[in-house]
């Protein structure tokens, strides 16, 4: 479909690639990677016909329609949502008009046997394929469809785009371009701007793509589920895996392995040779077989061992702080903005060393209820702290909340206290702030450096409650995983929003889902808990779904709706088995609250026990609290008893 033939990209005098070729197939499902600043945003611009190679060419049928969704670009204002998201259907509408024109030209032309009369008939067909290709027969059901997938609710279908933020405009664009059906999709990064329902909705419409996909994500899993292929860019070339990203590290491994010792073996051959031609060189006899020798040498081709960005931010969090065992109590909460309501009767405890998740879409709450912790916004009922306990605060746009004019190293320097103050240096350099990187203005910093610098800033107090309210924006890859691992390891309590589902997976201890001005807990990590909303939206499909006669024609192409009936009664076990887990988890933490409660009886109807407990502070706190949250829990357990009865 695309032919990449020996290009070669130069600014300045120095070469971003050379000499590169490849081609993307129908159908292919292709991720690009590379370490920041090798060319993978560069490479899709080249694909996209938006930039020209300074030698080589790409080509491309005519008929081959490209979509490109750079990672940052200009949105258009004075239209609804669904106004704007129609502007996809330019093409179907110009087939529509050729279409009707060709229609009216065959009912007069009566000249059947010439070549005019033929090309209309191939136009004819081209043209009913093109249109039966981007769906033009069923745009009002492919509309709802794709805004529903990507997060907007009906009742934001008519709202002005202007009203909306750069990440929602962002999902306006792709999905136009989803709707556009292009023969060839370019993706940058497509996943900033999403929430992981969004991703997995992606994902699933990406499996059934009529054409080629081509993308750049920082989202592991998302790439894993997406691609088969990986190119990497390295060192000017590239290297062509036909395995998604996980397979590609392990084949890179295997590859750097052999070129390292293909380059020892060549190595100990140039020794040997450089010693004999030094021995016989000086010998009038064996002078002519030195020079064989030496262009022997000089003809050989070295192996080049490629090399590789090890650099990683390394870090630790400090010990935490001692706290008290309730680290935060939420009772009754809610929150409105302008007389729109968030959510309300959010209820639940963290205790010490817990680590929790808050999900669900964006504009749920998730944020909100962060800044409610941190008691940086007005809120409805009870959100408090538990003794002694000191959080850190990572918010989402905390890099945008550095002061600009400040150094990287008066950043820290500033807050630095104790013997900290002599570790500035070395702390800056294990989030890769090295030599002069240190004097650089915040101002100047890209997107991702500004988040490290920000990340950096908490490991200068022992917080026993971290909040981290979207982490690993802008960090690549490796930077998540020793992010992940620092907070695995971390002793305190975590509350933690992130839509990257890798990230997540093995973190949490429960999740809290924010959804339609609600809060639910589950008992479950995160792979379960997605597994579970692509089942309940299966289920709304089917309940969604019309009652259609049945047509007696040979063969029907089966509807979407008919498609995830079928599906949802192939999951209807899968479903069963994931709300039984969720049964016995819950069973288990009722089994461990009422043990705790049975304690705290036991020391009360002693009264030596009860005269020293009574003198605890927060210990009456704590007790009514076990019990409000063994109701909470009991509420729970009923609920999905009946789910499953249901089911």
């Amino acid at each position: 479909m695309i032919s990449v033939n020996n290009i070669t990209v130069a600014f300045g005098g120095t070469a971003l690639f050379e000499n590169i070729s490849f081609l993307i197939n129908p159908k292919d499902r292709m991720g690009l990677a590379g370490k920041n600043g090798a060319g993978k945003s560069t490479m899709l611009k080249l694909l996209a016909l938006e930039q020209s190679p300074t030698k080589g060419d790409i080509s491309k049928p005519n008929e081959c329609k490209i979509g490109y969704l750079p990672q940052d670009m200009r949105h258009q204002s004075g239209r609804t949502v669904m106004e704007e998201i129609l502007t996809a259907f330019t093409e179907i509408q110009e087939m529509e008009k050729r279409l009707d024109h060709i229609n009216k030209e065959l009912e007069t032309r009566t000249d059947y046997e010439s070549d005019a009369y033929s090309k209309l008939i191939t136009d004819l067909t081209d043209i009913h394929a093109r249109l039966d290709i981007v769906g033009a027969g069923s745009r009002e059901e492919e509309v709802e469809k794709v805004l529903r997938g990507l997060g907007f609710d009906r009742n934001e279908f008519n709202r002005q785009t202007s009203e909306l933020s750069g990440g929602w405009r962002m999902r306006i664009e792709l999905g136009k371009l989803l709707l556009q059906k292009p023969d060839v999709l370019l993706l940058d990064e497509p996943t900033n701007h999403l929430d992981i329902e969004a991703i997995q909705w992606l994902e699933e419409y990406m499996d059934t793509y009529h054409g080629a996909v081509v993308l750049i994500s920082h989202d592991k899993q998302f790439l894993d589920n997406v691609t088969t292929r990986t190119i990497e860019i390295v060192n000017r070339r590239i290297y062509d895996y036909k395995a998604n990203y996980s397979k590609y590290i392990m084949l890179r491994a295997e590859r750097m392995e052999s070129q390292e010792n293909a380059a020892k073996n060549q190595q100990k051959i140039i020794d040997q040779t450089e010693v004999l031609i030094d021995k016989y060189r000086a010998k009038a006899s064996k002078a002519a077989f030195a020079q064989s020798l030496i262009k022997k040498l000089d003809r050989m081709e070295r192996v080049e061992v490629d090399e590789t960005d090890n650099t990683v931010i390394r870090f630790k969090f400090p010990p935490p702080a001692h706290s008290g065992k309730i680290v935060l109590t939420v009772e009754n909460a809610g929150k409105e903005y302008d007389g729109k309501r968030i959510f309300k009767d959010a209820n639940f405890i963290i205790t010490k060393g817990e680590k929790i998740g808050l999900v669900g879409r964006n504009g749920e709450g998730k944020s909100t209820m962060m800044k409610m912790i941190a008691h940086k916004v007005s809120f409805e009922g009870t959100v408090q702290l538990g003794h002694a306990v000191m959080p850190g605060y990572f918010e989402q746009d905390q890099e945008e909340k550095l002061d600009q004019e400040k150094t990287v190293f008066e950043t820290i320097d500033e807050l630095a206290v104790g013997d900290v103050r002599r570790q500035v240096r070395g702390l800056l350099g294990s989030f890769l702030f090295q030599n002069d990187d240190i004097d650089k203005k915040v101002k100047v910093l890209s997107g991702g450096e500004r988040g490290r610098l920000a990340l950096c800033k908490l490991l200068l107090e022992p917080y026993n409650l971290l909040m981290l309210d979207e982490p690993t924006n802008h960090l690549d890859i490796r930077s998540k995983e020793v992010l992940k691992k620092a907070l695995m390891e971390y002793e305190g309590a975590m509350i933690i929003v992130s839509h990257d589902r890798d990230f997540l997976k093995g973190m949490c201890d429960k999740l809290y889902e924010f959804r339609e001005g609600h809060v639910k807990e589950h008992l479950c990590d995160i792979t379960e808990f997605m597994e579970l909303r692509k089942l309940e939206r299966l289920a709304e499909l089917k309940s969604a779904a019309p009652v259609v006669k049945e047509v007696p024609v040979a063969k029907v192409k089966p509807t979407v709706n008919e498609e995830a009936s079928r599906s949802l009664s192939g999951e209807k076990e899968k479903l069963q088995k994931l709300i039984k887990g969720r049964i016995s988890k819950s069973e288990k933490e009722i089994e461990e609250l009422e043990k705790q409660i049975a304690d705290i009886d036991a020391k009360l109807s002693d009264p030596a026990e009860y005269d020293k407990a009574s003198k605890e502070p927060g210990f009456f706190d704590k007790y009514n609290m076990l019990k409000k949250k063994l109701d909470t829990q009991m509420e729970e357990w009923e609920k999905l008893a009946e789910e499953l009865k249901n089911i």
